[in-house]
């Protein structure tokens, strides 16, 4: 490209008229909102923004970098990775290609947990309840955890140093006192965890899956034997380490319930509820 090179310049509404076009040959479904996203974090504005100033002219530089990213978006790399950051619970979380971009699904985690906590937390100041977040990622699930509920002491877990990384850099931005630690699920945790938080791997590498998943990173994503074996070593795990009483919640596809559940069955864990994507379990005598 000529080094003189300047992009064009543009009125906001063509724009995005542009870009939207351009997402949606590339069969992405939600393009428009895309687009308003991708733009909105290129200027640096809130998408109400956008349609308040739609004949407002972007600069060259503004084109550029926002059509670098809507080329990105175009090549199927989740928005969270272009813009940096992905809302969950009511909160936005840094991302990157070292973490799964969160899920809607997995808020069900917290709300099952808000089931499950005993009401004695918020009123015995002695109390210690040890929450660990097995395969944090981003920390977004034992955050949100110690942000809910404070009187919790939680540990985020993960064998990504890189990931780890993340979630520290989120939890100091939200102002959450947790720890960290490098750990082969349980393995190096030190503690007996009260409740065992886990979005592990699960997908099975042959199912059909969306082209977004082919940028996340493929050790947080697959597991072998039908995306059960990680999941199942944790239930094990979890089986010599939790005490009678102690909650385990898992998250997996539907299809994989019934095997979970059974195998959870096995080493002493009854399902006590479940939500969406979501199995809660009890450790029994």
């Amino acid at each position: 490209m000529n080094a003189n090179y300047q992009p064009p310049t543009l009125l906001v509404k063509d724009w995005l008229k542009l870009a939207s076009k351009q997402l949606s040959d590339a069969h992405i479904q939600s393009a428009q909102l895309d687009a308003e996203i991708i733009l909105s974090h290129t200027l640096n504005k809130p998408r109400t923004y956008l349609h308040a100033h739609g004949d407002d002219t972007l600069s060259p530089r503004m084109v550029e970098i926002a059509n670098a990213r809507i080329d990105l978006r175009s090549d199927r790399v989740p928005i969270a990775y272009i813009i940096g950051h992905k809302e969950f619970y009511g909160r936005n979380f840094r991302v990157n290609t070292s973490t799964l971009v969160p899920r809607p699904e997995s808020e069900d985690i917290i709300n099952l947990l808000k089931k499950l906590i005993p009401p004695t937390i918020y009123h015995l100041p002695s109390t210690t309840m040890r929450l660990v977040d097995v395969g944090t990622g981003c920390g977004c699930l034992g955050i949100t955890a110690k942000l809910e509920f404070p009187k919790l002491e939680v540990t985020l877990s993960d064998i990504s140093p890189h990931a780890l990384r993340v979630a520290k850099q989120n939890a100091d931005l939200l102002n959450a006192d947790v720890n960290t630690i490098q750990s082969d699920l349980l393995a190096s945790y030190p503690f007996t965890p009260d409740v065992i938080l886990a979005n592990l791997p699960y997908v099975d590498p042959e199912w059909e899956r969306s082209p977004e998943t082919n940028h996340e990173p493929p050790v947080a994503l697959f597991a072998a034997d039908e995306g059960l074996a990680i999941i199942n070593k944790l239930i094990s795990q979890a089986a010599s380490s939790q005490k009678l009483g102690g909650t385990l919640i898992i998250e997996a596809d539907p299809v994989q319930h019934a095997q979970i559940t059974s195998h959870a069955k096995n080493t002493k864990y009854q399902l006590t509820d479940k939500l969406g994507y979501i199995l809660a379990f009890k450790k029994q005598s």
